[in-house]
């Protein structure tokens, strides 16, 4: 039986978890999420889901994307994408500042599309109340709601399963993803007008890669909670910038215990970022180049402890972004200072050496015969050629390395969910 799209993607580890194809065709295609491989869709094996995929293949960014009709002005949006303009501020609701990530913009602009009545609801990702070990998606329509999704979700998340939710209803609704999440639903709404319509605005978290849940697992070990006990909370970032990592859990008895806490330099560098998935490692938009708004750490000038207030790295990637962030401003729902457009660069050393090292790793995987995202338009191999030398040939031959040790020519098929 010829391989379907969709499954093919995910077979040769192209697949970013988005859950695009499986929002748009719940009855085809079901996400779920493997243990090592994280979520990931599965098409039922019939013609009719096939053709489906096949369908689902056209909105895919897991192949590559398209850089072509981004706006690009200098060598600073030919990097990063369009950068119209910066700001570093945060929420003035106490609360939200204190819950998010860093300064809690990405819920506070959410927040402030309902008020204004830009949109209805907000699609994103919180923990699921049954195991916050994982995510789930959902739309949010208020600020309770929104507060569930506060702070960031180290774990496997496919945000773009809202679409088939927002395609059928009527309501505007902002979207909030990882940038993989965010090029798909770009693509998805350039191929659907009236979907288009519905999203009034997409922002975008910068991120360095989604572990999966051997890595979730090792982290609750490390915080000292037993196995095989109900998780209550799980807690990455947040409550203060960039905040700890801790976890409560209910005993036999139903009596909450709450964990040890850990930095969260210890829990990203020490243990979760071992096990990003290797589509993750060859990604090439780490900083939403296709969202409207995209919110990350600054970086520059990071926190003296564990719980500073938290500012945010805020940037406008269309007009419609900047006129957005510019009108929270004036509403006092954010406080923002503009910033150069070049501290993008400054706040995000790290993800500007990564993206240096995707064509390296890219190449390796072709010369290997193993298939490799595509972006068109993007100056890949300038990035690269400006890595220091030793970088270079790191991203070349650990790349055969990983390929060896990992067997990444091994097509990736999904266990069921347990």
């Amino acid at each position: 039986m010829t391989q379907d799209p969709i499954t093919r993607m995910v077979a040769q580890n192209l697949c970013t978890g988005c859950g695009a194809c499986a929002g748009l065709f719940p009855d085809a295609i079901t996400m779920l999420e493997d243990p090592i491989n994280g979520r990931r869709p599965v098409v039922n094996p019939d013609p009719a889901s096939r053709q489906a995929a096949e369908v689902a293949s056209a909105v895919c960014a897991g192949a590559g994307s398209d850089w072509r009709d981004l706006p690009r002005t200098d060598i600073l949006d030919a990097d990063w994408g369009p950068i119209l303009a910066a700001w570093e501020g945060w929420s003035a609701d106490p609360e939200i500042q204190h819950r998010g990530s860093s300064g809690g913009a990405v819920t506070t602009l959410a927040l402030h599309a309902l008020d204004a009545g830009l949109a209805c609801g907000v699609a994103h990702v919180a923990a699921r109340q049954d195991d916050p070990r994982r995510n789930e998606t959902v739309i949010s329509r208020g600020r309770a709601e929104l507060l569930r999704g506060a702070g960031s979700r180290y774990a496997q998340a496919s945000p773009a399963e809202a679409l088939g939710q927002v395609a059928a209803g009527t309501e505007p609704v902002v979207f909030v993803g990882k940038p993989c999440d965010i090029a798909t639903v770009s693509k998805a709404a350039a191929a659907d007008p009236t979907l288009d319509d519905k999203l009034p605005l997409t922002i975008a978290i910068f991120c360095a890669g989604a572990p999966n849940l051997v890595a979730t697992d090792r982290l609750l070990s490390r915080l000292g909670v037993p196995e095989d006990t109900a998780i209550s909370e799980l807690r990455y970032r947040g409550n203060g910038w960039p905040g700890t990592m801790r976890a409560g859990w209910r005993d036999a008895d139903g009596e909450t215990h709450q964990s040890a806490e850990i930095s969260y330099a210890e829990g990203w560098g020490g243990i979760l970022q071992s096990e990003r998935r290797w589509r993750c490692r060859i990604c090439s938009d780490h900083t939403g180049a296709f969202a409207d708004i995209s919110v990350g750490d600054p970086w520059h000038a990071p926190p003296s402890g564990n719980g500073d207030a938290g500012r945010s790295l805020i940037v406008a990637r269309t007009e419609r972004g900047r006129t957005f962030v510019e009108e929270a401003i004036r509403a006092g729902a954010l406080i923002a200072d503009p910033r150069r457009r070049d501290v993008i660069a400054r706040a995000q050393p790290n993800l500007a050496a990564t993206h240096g090292a995707v064509w390296g790793r890219r190449l390796a995987m072709r010369i290997s015969g193993l298939p490799a995202p595509h972006d068109v338009g993007q100056s890949l191999f300038s990035l690269w050629w400006r890595l220091p030398a030793r970088q270079k040939l790191a991203s070349f031959l650990g790349t055969w390395r990983r390929i060896a040790r990992e067997r990444l020519w091994r097509p990736v098929r999904i266990a069921t969910e347990g």
